[in-house]
């Protein structure tokens, strides 16, 4: 009998069949489990809050049009305040107790890297949009798709920018001292090189930083005339302004990880120089219309009042991963989903510049823009 039964299961195998697709994680015959983990509280909320809510209105939308393929979709979300070990607890208690089909988040850049070796045992698809450090992509992780845009590679776009809008101006360059800061460092540093720009200052500075006092002094002494901040959103808000305070005004980059409503508004008059590239449409964009629309059909005027671009990215990144698992039909398997989101082609999700991936390339790299800090609206306007 013994024989027969593994003769019987290797006959299966061959011929291609498999379990049920209710048998595989996350999923039964009228629903469907997806997970985030990413900081619901802390200051990284202002990122983690804006993502979720997008998150939520994409599973609006598609549970609002019968789900995927019949199926309706819920969310579990866990709060990892930004803390990587926390991230690597919530990412498990996802897999291993929630049972989720798949991530729609893998939190911030260290988060990511610490939980990233957990989510790669386990080939659950995971998407990535609020972090797109290279360990997510290069080389291409078969489960694993960032949506995004390569911080080396933004920085050096941004800075290309600026260099041609202010040309013949001293550089200065103040960083993170972790991941982050090397991404931003090495995007300044090959931009530099091929602008042929003089750089008069490079600091680098601690994490969690608040005083930025003795590195904006160095900055005038040393005579720069331009500035990458290369900090994340508090830092960057407060070298504008100390930048102001010291009436050392001069054109200043940040990435658009601070191309936030609430940054603007925080660095006030002292942003009316500053200036980023991104991807993410422009909440006030004819682009936008549309996806501000959902925003506000879906969510409520509080949830509404938290949105940002992270709500925008939230949104696409789940889009993509609804996408690719609505082409497995009702056969939903991890291994299927993961092969189509590989096949995802310009789509346009109305909140970003279209998202594409391939079996090689999982990093969407969607086409940037440059803008600049519009003070009086307490956000972003774009810039011809």
């Amino acid at each position: 009998m013994k024989l027969k039964l593994n003769q019987l299961a290797i006959g299966l195998l061959a011929a291609g069949l498999c379990l049920s697709a209710a048998a595989q994680q996350g999923v039964t015959d009228t629903e469907i489990v997806v997970g985030d983990i990413l900081p619901l509280t802390g200051p990284p909320a202002l990122l983690g809050v804006a993502h979720n809510l997008g998150v939520k209105v994409a599973i609006a939308e598609v549970n609002a049009a019968g789900g995927i393929n019949g199926r309706k979709v819920r969310l579990i979300s866990e709060d990892d305040g930004y803390v990587p070990s926390r991230t690597i607890q919530g990412v498990r208690k996802l897999i291993n107790s929630d049972k989720v089909f798949a991530l729609t988040s893998v939190s911030g850049t260290a988060q990511a890297q610490a939980a990233m070796p957990l989510i790669m045992q386990s080939g659950i698809p995971a998407m990535a949009p609020i972090t797109t450090y290279e360990g997510l992509y290069k080389p291409a992780i078969k489960n694993v798709f960032a949506v995004g845009y390569d911080m080396t590679d933004a920085v050096d776009e941004l800075v290309a920018k600026m260099a041609d809008r202010y040309p013949g101006k001293k550089w200065a360059l103040i960083s993170q001292d972790d991941d982050y800061g090397e991404n931003v460092r090495a995007g300044f540093d090959r931009a530099a090189k091929a602008k042929k720009l003089e750089v008069v200052s490079t600091q680098i500075y601690k994490k969690g930083q608040t005083d930025f006092s003795s590195e904006i002094l160095k900055v005038r002494q040393a005579g720069a005339e331009a500035l990458m901040a290369g900090g994340v959103l508090g830092e960057n808000v407060a070298m504008v302004k100390e930048l102001e305070r010291i009436g050392h005004k001069i054109p200043v980059g940040v990435t658009y990880v601070s191309r936030v409503p609430a940054s603007a508004k925080l660095m006030g008059s002292a942003g009316e120089n500053v200036y980023t590239v991104d991807y993410v449409y422009l909440e006030s964009s004819p682009q936008a219309k549309g996806f501000m629309d959902k925003l506000a059909k879906h969510l409520s005027p509080e949830e509404l009042a938290r949105t940002n671009r992270y709500s925008f990215t939230g949104y696409s990144a789940t889009r993509a991963l609804f996408d690719a698992m609505g082409r497995c039909g009702k056969a939903l398997t991890w291994d299927c989903t993961n092969a189509e989101l590989a096949k995802v082609t310009n789509l346009d999700t109305g909140a970003m510049t279209p998202i594409s991936f391939t079996a090689t390339n999982h990093l969407a790299a969607p086409k940037l823009f440059l803008l600049k800090a519009d003070p009086a609206a307490a956000t972003y306007k774009t810039v011809e």
